[in-house]
């Protein structure tokens, strides 16, 4: 009895951790393991990279904020026009998150079998934690993804005011084109009102110059990664792409443009981010977006390397730039909306004949040796979409590995295996290709 009595002063005592700074602390965990991996487990990094790694240790592991003295727009995809938000004075802040703990807590809410990155934004969500921001003003939901569209109403339920965008499921037919264009011209409105702000034809012609301005910044980095060998490796190109979601716009410009100078100046001196013998890679399906970034960089410790990639994460968002014939304002509005269609391929339509034909021209200009095609476990798309992909690509010669993944990081091992031996097998059939060449010599 005598040392029951202090033991139980003692349990009395000890500080009951709150869950909500429990879960802060957890994905705080979670960064800083996914961002030292990136950071140092590579050797040689770009300098620039240092913004990059700071930008994400700021914002992710010690919980900074950015943007407090502008309205924040949360988009649950990127479908979401970017032009009209900056025309109007907001910001875009992309919610697709990509913690584990947020995907455990987001099954509350969810089927247990549904997509892991749908399940991570709604446990974020709930958690009122969302990186980068204090707050949120206004959160547009383009009706792409079934799942993130069904979830709609719990969001609501949380106490956040959600605009729906209602987007095509076909994008061929002109019907299609002009349907989409009204829901842009409603949404520019229903914003324009959230906002208390009138959107101009100086204001849209200053946003889509903004945005383009990304754009090209972005098409610089893509063409350096066509050299052989690269001048950097791909986890660092996501990390780029991922900081585009939250950062400022018009620094993140410069920064990259930054990057490009250094990288330019490996090229011109011959240096090689990878090994001699490593397989390009070209990335696709679902994405990979941080801290969830384990498939690219068990490609990359498994000795490939990512030189491209065709994701909504990356590639898919700076793919095309507005095309304006005249500069009045609601022409710009319809130009805006048909940029963000007619380029789309996001495997939701009813065919995907564009995105097979983006697939193989990149497999193309990037002298791709393999693709590696992540579906997050439950999104059905992907999933379905896969082997149409893959019989593609047989057709022209290319390598594809199919990973379902969810964002646990108990897969590391099983995934690895699968991944090293994929690498394996590329570096095979490159070493046979090369000899051929040498024997037609």
């Amino acid at each position: 009895m005598s040392q029951s009595g202090p033991l139980k002063t003692r349990k009395r005592e000890r500080k009951v951790e709150d869950p909500k700074s429990r879960h802060k602390r957890h994905e705080a965990m979670e960064a800083v393991k996914a961002l030292d991996s990136i950071r140092f487990g590579f050797s040689e990094n770009p300098k620039e990279m240092e913004y990059f790694y700071d930008l994400f240790e700021r914002v992710y592991c010690s919980g900074e904020t950015l943007h407090t003295d502008k309205p924040t727009i949360g988009t649950l995809c990127i479908q979401a026009p970017y032009e009209i938000i900056y025309a109007l004075g907001g910001v875009p802040v992309r919610l697709c998150n990509g913690f584990h703990t947020d995907e455990q807590s987001g099954g509350d809410f969810m089927p247990a079998k549904s997509c892991s990155l749908v399940k991570a934004t709604l446990g974020m969500l709930n958690q009122h934690n969302i990186p980068t921001v204090d707050r949120l003003d206004f959160i547009v939901h383009p009706t792409t993804c079934d799942q993130k569209t069904k979830s709609i109403s719990t969001i609501e339920d949380m106490g956040y005011s959600v605009y729906h965008m209602e987007f095509p499921r076909h994008k061929e037919s002109e019907e299609s084109r002009e349907y989409w264009r009204r829901s842009v011209r409603s949404f520019a409105k229903e914003l324009s009102v959230k906002i208390g702000r009138k959107l101009t034809r100086k204001s849209m012609k200053e946003a889509i110059k903004k945005v383009a301005r990304a754009q090209l910044a972005y098409h610089r980095l893509s063409e350096l990664m066509k050299n052989d060998p690269v001048p950097i490796l791909g986890k660092d190109i996501f990390l780029v792409t991922n900081a585009f979601f939250f950062d400022d716009i018009e620094r993140w410009t410069n920064r990259v443009h930054a990057l490009c100078d250094e990288l330019q100046k490996r090229v011109d001196e011959g240096y090689n981010a990878a090994s001699k013998r490593s397989p390009r890679i070209l990335y696709t399906g679902s994405p990979p977006i941080f801290p969830n970034l384990k498939l690219p960089l068990m490609i990359e410790q498994a000795d490939g390397v990512v030189v491209a990639d065709e994701s909504c994460s990356a590639n898919r968002l700076f793919n095309d730039m507005v095309s304006v014939d005249e500069w009045f304002l609601y022409d710009m509005v319809d130009a805006v909306a048909d940029r963000y269609l007619k380029g789309c391929t996001c495997p939701i339509f009813t065919r995907n004949e564009d995105r097979k034909r983006r697939l193989a021209d990149l497999a193309k200009r990037y002298s791709i040796d393999g693709v590696v095609y992540q579906s997050f476990a439950g999104c059905q798309v992907y999933e379905m979409e896969q082997r149409s992909i893959q019989r593609e690509l047989e057709k022209i010669g290319i390598p594809m590995l199919y990973v379902e993944t969810d964002y646990s990081p108990g897969q590391g091992g099983q995934l690895s295996t699968r991944i090293e031996a994929f690498i394996e097998s590329l570096k095979v059939r490159k070493r046979r290709v090369d000899h051929k060449k040498r024997g037609a010599v």
